[in-house]
Protein backbone atom coordinates (compact mmCIF):
# COMPACT_ATOMS: atom_id res chain seq x y z
CA UNK A 1 0.00 0.00 0.00
CA UNK A 2 2.84 2.12 1.03
CA UNK A 3 4.91 1.55 -2.28
CA UNK A 4 1.31 2.32 -4.35
CA UNK A 5 0.76 5.50 -2.80
CA UNK A 6 5.03 6.27 -3.44
CA UNK A 7 4.22 5.37 -7.20
CA UNK A 8 0.93 7.46 -7.11
CA UNK A 9 2.79 10.48 -5.61
CA UNK A 10 5.46 10.06 -8.04
CA UNK A 11 3.09 10.10 -11.00
CA UNK A 12 1.41 13.11 -9.96
CA UNK A 13 4.72 15.06 -9.40
CA UNK A 14 5.02 14.03 -13.35
CA UNK A 15 7.69 11.41 -13.40
CA UNK A 16 7.48 9.28 -16.39
CA UNK A 17 8.52 6.55 -15.28
CA UNK A 18 6.73 6.35 -12.38
CA UNK A 19 3.78 6.48 -14.86
CA UNK A 20 5.18 3.51 -16.88
CA UNK A 21 5.20 1.58 -13.95
CA UNK A 22 1.58 2.26 -13.13
CA UNK A 23 0.76 1.32 -16.60
CA UNK A 24 2.50 -1.98 -16.62
CA UNK A 25 1.06 -2.99 -12.92
CA UNK A 26 -2.74 -2.33 -14.28
CA UNK A 27 -2.92 -2.18 -18.11
CA UNK A 28 -3.62 -6.01 -18.48
CA UNK A 29 -6.22 -5.75 -15.57
CA UNK A 30 -8.29 -3.07 -16.93
CA UNK A 31 -7.88 -4.50 -20.91
CA UNK A 32 -9.17 -7.63 -19.63
CA UNK A 33 -12.17 -5.66 -17.97
CA UNK A 34 -12.57 -3.02 -21.00
CA UNK A 35 -12.32 -6.61 -23.38
CA UNK A 36 -15.26 -8.96 -21.54
CA UNK A 37 -17.32 -5.57 -22.11
CA UNK A 38 -17.13 -5.11 -25.30
CA UNK A 39 -16.33 -8.67 -26.82
CA UNK A 40 -13.70 -6.78 -29.12
CA UNK A 41 -9.93 -6.92 -29.02
CA UNK A 42 -9.33 -3.69 -30.89
CA UNK A 43 -12.39 -1.95 -29.58
CA UNK A 44 -10.88 -3.03 -26.19
CA UNK A 45 -7.36 -1.51 -26.77
CA UNK A 46 -9.15 1.27 -27.39
CA UNK A 47 -11.29 1.56 -24.24
CA UNK A 48 -8.44 0.77 -22.41
CA UNK A 49 -6.20 3.37 -23.56
CA UNK A 50 -9.08 6.28 -23.05
CA UNK A 51 -9.61 4.76 -19.89
CA UNK A 52 -6.02 5.64 -18.89
CA UNK A 53 -6.26 9.20 -20.43
CA UNK A 54 -9.10 9.67 -18.11
CA UNK A 55 -6.64 8.21 -15.24
CA UNK A 56 -3.90 10.50 -16.42
CA UNK A 57 -6.26 13.59 -16.19
CA UNK A 58 -8.09 12.53 -13.06
CA UNK A 59 -5.21 10.87 -10.69
CA UNK A 60 -5.11 13.90 -7.86
CA UNK A 61 -8.77 13.38 -7.69
CA UNK A 62 -8.11 9.68 -5.92
CA UNK A 63 -7.91 10.12 -2.23
CA UNK A 64 -6.66 6.83 -0.24
CA UNK A 65 -9.47 7.15 1.82
CA UNK A 66 -11.75 6.69 -0.68
CA UNK A 67 -10.53 3.07 -0.64
CA UNK A 68 -7.42 1.31 -2.75
CA UNK A 69 -6.30 2.63 -5.49
CA UNK A 70 -7.26 -0.71 -7.86
CA UNK A 71 -11.05 -0.43 -6.61
CA UNK A 72 -10.52 3.75 -7.73
CA UNK A 73 -9.57 2.52 -11.24
CA UNK A 74 -12.02 -0.09 -11.84
CA UNK A 75 -14.42 2.91 -10.92
CA UNK A 76 -13.35 5.05 -13.35
CA UNK A 77 -12.87 2.47 -16.13
CA UNK A 78 -16.27 1.03 -15.65
CA UNK A 79 -17.60 4.47 -15.80
CA UNK A 80 -16.12 5.12 -19.04
CA UNK A 81 -17.06 1.50 -20.13
CA UNK A 82 -20.77 2.94 -19.30
CA UNK A 83 -20.31 6.38 -21.10
CA UNK A 84 -18.72 4.05 -24.29
CA UNK A 85 -21.44 1.60 -24.12
CA UNK A 86 -24.62 4.65 -24.22
CA UNK A 87 -22.20 6.53 -27.08
CA UNK A 88 -22.34 3.22 -29.32
CA UNK A 89 -25.46 1.55 -28.51
CA UNK A 90 -27.12 2.51 -31.09
CA UNK A 91 -24.66 1.64 -33.55
CA UNK A 92 -23.35 -1.67 -32.02
CA UNK A 93 -23.68 -4.94 -34.18
CA UNK A 94 -23.67 -8.20 -32.65
CA UNK A 95 -20.45 -9.92 -33.54
CA UNK A 96 -18.93 -13.09 -32.86
CA UNK A 97 -15.72 -13.10 -30.52
CA UNK A 98 -12.46 -12.36 -32.09
CA UNK A 99 -10.06 -16.11 -32.20
CA UNK A 100 -7.37 -14.33 -30.66
CA UNK A 101 -7.91 -13.48 -27.01
CA UNK A 102 -5.65 -11.38 -24.63
CA UNK A 103 -2.25 -13.30 -23.83
CA UNK A 104 -2.81 -13.43 -20.53
CA UNK A 105 -6.63 -15.82 -21.21
CA UNK A 106 -5.20 -17.04 -24.66
CA UNK A 107 -2.24 -19.15 -23.81
CA UNK A 108 -2.93 -22.71 -23.67
CA UNK A 109 -1.24 -25.18 -21.72
CA UNK A 110 2.01 -26.86 -23.67
CA UNK A 111 0.85 -29.74 -22.42
CA UNK A 112 -3.21 -29.73 -23.82
CA UNK A 113 -3.96 -31.46 -27.24
CA UNK A 114 -5.23 -29.80 -29.88
CA UNK A 115 -8.43 -30.69 -29.16
CA UNK A 116 -8.45 -29.64 -25.51
CA UNK A 117 -7.39 -26.23 -27.13
CA UNK A 118 -10.10 -25.90 -29.57
CA UNK A 119 -13.04 -27.28 -26.36
CA UNK A 120 -11.04 -24.63 -24.32
CA UNK A 121 -11.42 -21.63 -27.04
CA UNK A 122 -15.14 -22.84 -28.06
CA UNK A 123 -16.05 -22.18 -24.36
CA UNK A 124 -14.52 -18.93 -24.05
CA UNK A 125 -16.84 -17.93 -26.99
CA UNK A 126 -19.50 -19.02 -25.99
CA UNK A 127 -18.91 -17.66 -22.44
CA UNK A 128 -18.37 -14.25 -24.42
CA UNK A 129 -21.12 -14.34 -26.03
CA UNK A 130 -23.37 -15.27 -23.22
CA UNK A 131 -22.24 -12.08 -21.52
CA UNK A 132 -23.04 -10.09 -24.08
CA UNK A 133 -26.36 -11.04 -24.05
CA UNK A 134 -27.19 -9.64 -20.18
CA UNK A 135 -27.72 -6.21 -19.58
CA UNK A 136 -24.82 -3.98 -18.60
CA UNK A 137 -26.02 -3.78 -14.74
CA UNK A 138 -25.89 -7.40 -14.59
CA UNK A 139 -23.06 -8.16 -16.66
CA UNK A 140 -20.77 -5.97 -15.00
CA UNK A 141 -21.56 -7.64 -11.51
CA UNK A 142 -20.93 -10.22 -12.75
CA UNK A 143 -17.52 -9.79 -14.96
CA UNK A 144 -16.20 -7.81 -11.49
CA UNK A 145 -17.43 -10.85 -9.20
CA UNK A 146 -16.59 -14.39 -11.20
CA UNK A 147 -14.05 -12.64 -13.84
CA UNK A 148 -11.96 -10.62 -11.93
CA UNK A 149 -12.44 -11.69 -8.24
CA UNK A 150 -13.23 -8.54 -6.62
CA UNK A 151 -15.50 -8.81 -3.17
CA UNK A 152 -18.93 -7.60 -2.54
CA UNK A 153 -17.23 -4.37 -0.99
CA UNK A 154 -15.03 -3.68 -3.41
CA UNK A 155 -17.88 -3.74 -6.47
CA UNK A 156 -19.82 -1.78 -4.72
CA UNK A 157 -17.55 1.23 -4.56
CA UNK A 158 -16.95 0.41 -8.03
CA UNK A 159 -20.60 0.81 -9.26
CA UNK A 160 -21.68 3.17 -6.35
CA UNK A 161 -24.06 0.87 -5.55
CA UNK A 162 -25.36 -0.76 -2.09
CA UNK A 163 -23.47 -4.41 -1.80
CA UNK A 164 -27.32 -5.46 -1.40
CA UNK A 165 -27.74 -4.53 -4.94
CA UNK A 166 -24.54 -6.43 -5.99
CA UNK A 167 -25.65 -9.25 -4.46
CA UNK A 168 -28.93 -8.98 -6.39
CA UNK A 169 -27.16 -8.20 -9.08
CA UNK A 170 -24.79 -11.04 -9.15
CA UNK A 171 -27.23 -13.85 -8.76
CA UNK A 172 -29.70 -12.26 -11.41
CA UNK A 173 -26.62 -11.64 -13.81
CA UNK A 174 -25.62 -15.46 -13.02
CA UNK A 175 -29.09 -17.01 -12.73
CA UNK A 176 -29.17 -14.96 -16.59
CA UNK A 177 -26.45 -16.27 -17.85
CA UNK A 178 -27.22 -19.59 -16.89
CA UNK A 179 -30.58 -19.33 -19.22
CA UNK A 180 -28.71 -17.85 -21.69
CA UNK A 181 -26.13 -20.37 -22.11
CA UNK A 182 -28.32 -23.11 -22.01
CA UNK A 183 -30.29 -22.10 -24.58
CA UNK A 184 -27.17 -21.29 -26.42
CA UNK A 185 -26.02 -25.37 -26.42
CA UNK A 186 -29.56 -25.93 -27.24
CA UNK A 187 -29.17 -24.69 -30.56
CA UNK A 188 -25.68 -25.99 -31.12
CA UNK A 189 -25.41 -29.06 -29.32
CA UNK A 190 -23.52 -29.50 -26.10
CA UNK A 191 -19.97 -27.71 -25.74
CA UNK A 192 -17.45 -30.40 -24.74
CA UNK A 193 -15.99 -30.39 -21.11
CA UNK A 194 -12.82 -28.94 -21.76
CA UNK A 195 -10.27 -26.62 -19.49
CA UNK A 196 -11.36 -23.52 -18.25
CA UNK A 197 -10.38 -20.35 -19.52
Amino acid sequence: MEQEQELLDRCLAGEDSAWEALLKAYSRKIYNLCYRFTGRMEEAEDVTQEVFIKVFQTLKSYHAAQGSFGTWLNRVARNHLVDHYRRARKDRVTSSLEDELPEAEQQPSPHMEPTGQVESRERREVLQQGLDKLSPDLREAVILRDLHDLDYEEIAQVLSVPQGTVKSRINRGRLELGRVLKRMEGMRGPVKAGNEP
